[in-house]
């Protein structure tokens, strides 16, 4: 077979996606041997075309040509869905009540990746180069994300796929994670392997990519090699925009509730355990009024678990030094008592939040913490919403369809939404995830204005330490230590 040969040809394709175009006359054909990058800000149609390409969308117009390559050996579409569909699927057969030991783990890493296949040469040689040897055992609903990056990666590289699609698989690792997922990348594109990298900014392109396809609005602005795509006009602008100037904040609502005198948070030598895997141990953090927190770490060094100790979530607080908002955790708060203080925006949310209703309803949904409207609401909801969402510059989106939005700006409207009810702790769990540089300059933009003129505090998780706002000045780090993690807190 010769590099000449077509792996696939798309002609005139055009997708529409709630009334509105995702894909607009896409013309695009990748001989075998290629390797390829496609790149465009959020809701510039590279999820669209992956999903054709991996034939899990079909309403499209247009020819899609396959090659008996393609047609033999399938597409393999590494994305952050994956993940969400399996967990989902995990959390589904959970029966833990069920058995004697009340702990179900679920799928196991090496299961997930095997899929009923005996461990080989290839599954041993990717774990170890990826340093997965110490997760293979875990359930899937217990890893991190970037633990479940790797094992989707494994699992499509062992399916032998004729072309392997990643959707920016840098996306949720921590630095020492994103080295091995680099050389992962490296190798693969020394590969006979047909690669197509989905990212949202040139910098994030592997060296070894042979041509760049640039998308805007569903359309092909360019498509060349990396250097010629680099001095193309139009780039520049498409992918770092001015940002758009941000108004005042509207006046704090009504809190049910009497601020605490103290700090707001306060964890002494606490720690976590399930069966022999500790996760947290010896934890000491104050968190006091008018800080901003920075909360970093590798993948799986115990971050969300802290989150879930914080905010009621992890039944492991009781019986810990663990005060709360001026109260004793397991003193006769209720989980509500503690979730009405806290906004909250994390990936997750956004990608199961209900759909089919407007910007401005999802906004009001904040005041009932409900993922979705079921609570009676009036005027005054409606305006406070309206004044957060004109606050945060997206004013105009009030009454546009959620799901028709592009990911950023998606982002920007659960913002709002986690302000709404002016909580006293925002936390922000990789608020950036998923975003383009744009809306990523937008976000951390706007983190900064809520710091500066309200009174709410942030909690920002974060992996990469250049990717937080400005307003943070106090530093809690989960470093690497013989027995696991130690924390280290810093005032700055």
């Amino acid at each position: 077979m010769t590099a000449t040969q077509t792996l696939f040809e798309l002609r005139d394709i055009n997708l529409v996606y709630r009334a509105r175009p995702a894909l607009s006359q896409l013309n695009w054909t990748v001989p075998v041997g290629q390797h390829w990058a496609c790149v465009g800000p959020n809701g510039s149609g590279k999820t669209s075309l992956a999903r054709i390409l991996s034939h899990q969308t079909t309403h499209f117009s247009g020819d899609y040509h396959s090659s008996e390559l393609l047609l033999a050996s399938g597409v393999a579409y590494v994305c952050f869905e994956q993940a969400q569909a399996l967990c989902a699927r995990d959390r589904k057969l959970d029966d833990s009540e069920y058995r004697a030991d009340a702990a179900d783990p679920g799928t196991r890493v090496r299961d997930a990746i095997l899929a009923g296949h005996e461990a080989d040469e290839h599954f041993l040689a990717w774990v170890t180069r990826l340093g997965m040897e110490h997760i293979l055992d875990r359930g899937l609903r217990y890893i991190s994300t970037g633990e479940m990056r790797k094992t989707l990666l494994v699992r499509a590289l062992l399916s032998n796929p004729a072309l392997l699609i990643l959707d920016n698989p840098l996306d949720g690792l921590d630095h020492a994670s994103q080295q091995a997922m680099n050389d992962a990348l490296g190798s693969l594109l020394q590969e006979e392997q047909n690669l197509l990298i989905l990212c949202r900014q040139l910098e994030d392109i592997p060296a070894g990519v042979h041509r760049v396809l640039v998308l805007d609005a569903g359309r092909v602005v360019c498509q060349g090699s990396p250097a010629e795509v680099l001095t193309h006009e139009e780039v520049p602008g498409l992918l770092a925009p001015p940002l758009p100037p941000l108004c005042d904040l509207p006046l704090p609502a009504p809190r049910p509730y009497h601020l605490p005198e103290g700090p707001l948070l306060e964890l002494r030598d606490v720690a976590v355990r399930y069966g022999d895997l500790t996760v947290l141990q010896g934890l000491n953090w104050r968190f006091d009024r008018h800080q901003h927190c920075c909360v970093s770490g590798p993948n799986g060094c115990g971050k969300t678990t802290l989150l879930s100790l914080i905010t009621g979530d992890n039944h492991k607080a009781y019986g810990q030094d663990i005060t709360l908002f001026g109260r004793r955790r397991g003193s006769g708060e209720s989980i509500w008592d503690i979730k009405q203080k806290y906004g909250q925006l994390d990936t997750q949310l956004q990608l199961n939040f209900a759909r089919s209703m407007k910007v401005v309803e999802v906004v009001v949904s904040g005041f009932f913490d409900s993922v979705g409207l079921y609570d009676d609401w009036g005027d005054v909801q409606r305006r406070a919403a309206e004044a957060w969402l004109d606050a945060l510059g997206v004013g105009d989106l009030s009454m546009q369809s959620y799901d028709t939005l592009s990911f950023g700006l998606q982002r920007m409207v659960l913002l709002a939404r986690a302000m709404v009810k002016s909580p006293l702790i925002l936390l922000l769990d990789e608020p950036t995830l998923g975003l383009d540089g744009n809306h990523r300059r937008r976000l951390l933009q706007a983190i900064d204005h809520i710091a500066c003129h309200s009174d709410t505090q942030i909690i920002f998780v974060s992996h990469s330490a250049g990717d937080i706002p400005d307003c943070i000045n106090q530093q809690l780090r989960f470093e690497p230590a013989a027995d696991g993690f130690r924390v280290v807190c810093e005032n700055t």
